[in-house]
């Protein structure tokens, strides 16, 4: 997945004191609780706690807007592609971005907020996106790069999703992930291509692409767990089921292996097995990038923006088309 913080709201932003509830209400969050603890999915019209739902829409909505800015890095690329197979995998990777996009959005507007809503959110700045898509796509090196080691993070973080506790995000979730494992199965291939079929020269650029990826998506799983502290709450709700620090290792550990086959030096000089341990111990990561670009200050988030504000509004005509044909067929279908 491409979301990095699940933050909830406290029970009363003003005095941080939760409100007082009616014997109904404690008997509904009782029931809720319940259900949570027994692995129960809750469905869009069951009764669900205040912060749950906007914890919800928060996270899917910006996994969302993920998939949909992540189709600008690699659509840069289409009319560059150095072959036509490579040009008609990136066309359907990149339809299968958007796609993910829609199941997402509708996902969310179950929880009680309209897709204009969400859009106008990302359009404003309001809401964020994964801080992996404000990085530049240089050569076509980093579009392998970005279905290796961004798709491959991705899965790490998305499987565990399938199980959400809100079952219509848990339901996206698994075509996703079908979709996302092939995605990473043929950046893998790209780049293996490269390396066992290629020149000197490429090589290196696939090497260049390697050195650039590496941190960035490593920070894809977000902050540690001990500067996460709402992260607690998401498990606890079962909306998230695996800690950042758990799924950053599993990633590590899963690459470093996928590295030796392809023949790339991942860029840590500090990673080595530790056997006490039974995983890979690595380098320090460069927390105040990551937030410099979660903020809005990255390589390309302004880039980014621009792009999907720009798509929008010159998308207007069709939208206004669409709207006056679906009210045109309201008058016919009464006279039916």
């Amino acid at each position: 997945m491409y979301t990095q913080a699940m933050d909830t709201l406290p029970p009363d932003a003003a005095s941080n004191v939760a409100p007082l509830r009616s014997a109904e209400e404690a008997a509904l969050q009782a029931r809720f609780d319940a259900r949570i603890d027994a692995g129960d999915f809750i469905e869009a019209k069951d009764w669900m706690p205040e912060n749950y739902r906007k914890t919800l829409t928060r996270q899917i909505s910006q996994h969302a807007h993920s998939e949909i800015v992540g189709m600008l890095p690699e659509g840069n690329w289409i009319s560059r592609a150095p072959t036509l197979k490579r040009k008609a995998i990136l066309l359907a990777k990149v339809q299968d971005e958007a796609g993910h996009g829609l199941y997402l959005y509708a996902a969310a507007e179950t929880l009680g907020t309209s897709r204009d809503q969400l859009t106008q959110a990302l359009l404003t700045g309001k809401a964020k996106y994964s801080s992996i898509f404000n990085y530049p796509t240089l050569s076509w090196a980093d579009v392998g790069c970005i279905g290796w080691l961004v798709d491959g993070a991705a899965i790490m973080n998305q499987v565990p999703i399938c199980r959400c506790s809100y079952a219509p995000y848990a339901r996206a979730m698994i075509r996703i992930c079908r979709e996302e494992s092939f995605h990473q199965r043929q950046g893998f291939e790209s780049l293996l291509t490269i390396m066992t079929q290629g020149t000197a020269a490429q090589k290196a650029m696939v090497q260049a692409a390697v050195n650039r990826w590496w941190w960035p998506t490593v920070m894809m799983f977000g902050p540690p767990d001990d500067q996460s502290p709402n992260s607690a709450q998401s498990m606890r709700w079962g909306i998230k089921r695996v800690s950042n620090d758990e799924l950053r290792q599993k990633f590590i550990d899963a690459a470093v292996e996928q590295a030796r086959v392809l023949g790339v030096t991942l860029p840590d000089p500090d990673l080595q097995w530790n056997a006490a341990r039974g995983a890979h111990d690595h380098g320090t990561i460069n927390w105040a990038e990551f937030w410099q670009v979660i903020a809005g200050d990255g390589p390309c988030n302004r880039e980014r923006l621009a792009a999907r504000v720009d798509a929008w509004e010159e998308g207007a005509w069709v939208r206004e088309a669409a709207l006056a044909y679906a009210q045109k067929q309201v008058p016919e279908a009464l006279a039916a």
